[in-house]
Order: C-alpha cells, then structure tokens, then sequence
C-alpha cells in the first residue's frame, strides 16, 4: 500500500515527512522522483496535478485535495471520473478561516486603518465609533467555514445574513439564497464577505453590478469588501474604479487573479486596500496529514468517505 503526492508548487519533503508521522506503515512517495511502482499507489494527494499524472495511476483509491478548495484538482481535464475526490474539512482549517474574517470584520468595523495612519502622524485623532448592531455583514458561501464565520460574528453582535446556493438554517442568521434571493441579500450588506468555492458560476461574481447593489446605508456610507474566496471571482478593475468612485468605502483582499500578486498591480498601494498574500487559511501539514490519514483508515474499514467532492457542483 503506498500513498503519492503530487505537489508540484509545494515543498513536498515537509508533507512526505508529515503523512509519515501520522501513518507510520503507510510507504510513502513524491511525484515525479519517487514514484515506484505505480501500480502499488492506493491513494494520492495532489494540489494542482499536471494533466495525465493522476490519470496514470491505475489502483488509484481515493484522492485528496489538500487545499480548503478542489478546483485546483479539479482544473485537471485527464482525471479519472470513478476516483473519488476527498476535500480536508478540519477544524484546524475552518478556525483559521474565522480568525480571518473575524479579523478584517473588526479591522474596518473598528476603523483600524485610520488608527494606524494617525500614529504615524502622530495625530490625536478621538473620531466617532459604532457599535456592531449597527453593522450588516453578508457571507457568500455558507459551507463549514462560511457558517462558523457567521456564528462567530453574530455572537459579537453582528446582523449576520449568508448566501449560498441553497437555504441554510442557522440560528441568528438571515439566509438568502440562488439567484432569487441575491439582490435582497446584497441590498441589506454592508460587509461582503466571500467565501465561496470555484465553480464557473462564482467566477467574477465581485463586479461592478454586485459592488453597486450593496447597501449604502451603513455607518460608512458605502461597502467593504472581504475576499478570502478565490481570487478568479473578483473582478480587479472593478474593485479599483469602485474605490476611487466611492462606490467602495474600501477593500481587504487575500486572493487575487494572478499570484503572487504583480509588484506593479495599484492593489499594492491603493489607501484603501489591505491586501494579504492567501494566508487566510494556511493548510498545516501535520493536521492535514492526520485528516487524511484518518480517512485513509475509514475507507480500509469499509466506511463512507467524508467530504467528498460533488464534481457537477465543483465542491
């Protein structure tokens, strides 16, 4: 039994070492160097797979998607349709999601920004605050992560609402959800938060006619934008020109369409973005690797595999 990792952006020696820790009889191996015997290969683990490599894997069990999203498996045309595709769903991956979003909620909820640009100036600037009753936070993508970001922020007294391609039932929480219910969703926002999956429907789903349906009631007068998502669903330009149309009040972003981000790209300097380089939920090897490990042991029981991908939705 020997388990494969296909990790060509990734240093696969940090998490070969960790899946040794946590299935200490399992053998095993790198793509492209260390393949062996292909036909001993039970299970992989890829992130972004060259086309073929998985497809030439003929015992092939399971795959796992060792990012919080799959289409970076799923961006593979040669995958071979009766392989079931894993995604990771652990608490260490959601929590660190909410830390995120909880962050940058607060970060412009408390005006931080402004904060830290007057102690550079060393200007005493006691400017009027809210409370988070007053602020309207709208979730796209009501998954395990968007649902205990919204429950973290409801809990600090936010009006929380969410997105998502069905109806969810949360407590405290407003659910809209297809396309009937996008526009009354966007109207009642004045955080957007995105958290939603890589699908073709999602892509640039962050453009000018979403950005001028969002409330303009709010504390500041014009939205904030949180995209934590992925970055082929926002639309840049449009970010840009809302900003300085004051369409936007500002933008906090951690994807992006192209990454790493261009040194030449004005998201870099623009007064109004915060921009982080896709950190908002880092997969941390060791806990990623006893995820899948744990996984590898139910299947070997007989049991149903968890978190598997629907390939018709994309996630």
């Amino acid at each position: 039994m020997a388990f494969l990792f296909i990790l060509p952006t990734w240093p696969v020696a940090v998490w070969a070492r960790a899946m040794r820790q946590a299935a200490p009889a399992m053998d095993v191996r790198a793509w492209p160097d260390g393949l062996g015997n292909i036909a001993d290969i039970d299970y992989a683990a890829a992130w972004l797979p060259p086309p073929n490599v998985v497809r030439g894997l003929p015992n092939l069990k399971v795959l796992f998607s060792l990012g919080a999203g799959v289409d970076a498996i799923l961006n593979d045309p040669t995958l071979p349709e009766n392989v079931p595709i894993v995604r990771v769903n652990d608490p260490d991956l959601t929590g660190r999601m909410t830390e995120y979003v909880v962050l940058h909620v607060l970060l412009h909820h408390r005006q931080q920004r402004r904060i830290d640009a007057n102690q550079r100036r060393k200007v005493w600037d006691s400017f009027p605050t809210h409370a988070a009753t007053q602020m309207s936070v709208g979730i796209m993508g009501l998954g395990v992560m968007g649902q205990d970001s919204a429950c973290r922020l409801r809990d600090l007294g936010f009006r929380v609402a969410g997105w998502s391609r069905t109806g969810k039932d949360i407590e405290g929480i407003e659910s809209f959800a297809g396309a009937a219910g996008f526009d009354a969703f966007l109207a009642r926002t004045d955080i957007l938060v995105s958290l939603l999956p890589a699908t073709p429907e999602t892509d640039g789903i962050i453009n000018s006619a979403t950005i001028s349906k969002l409330s303009h009631q709010g504390p500041f007068g014009a939205p904030i934008i949180i995209n934590a998502g992925r970055g082929r669903q926002q639309v840049e330009a449009d970010i840009l020109a809302a900003l300085e149309s004051g369409a936007l009040h500002a933008a906090t972003l951690d994807v992006f369409q192209a990454e790493p981000l261009p040194p030449d790209s004005p998201l870099w300097t623009h007064p109004k973005v915060t921009v982080t380089p896709h950190v908002a939920a880092d997969s941390d090897p060791e806990v990623i690797c006893a995820y899948v490990a744990r996984q590898i042991e139910r299947y070997r029981q007989g049991l149903a595999l968890e978190n598997v991908v629907d390939r018709a939705h994309g996630y």
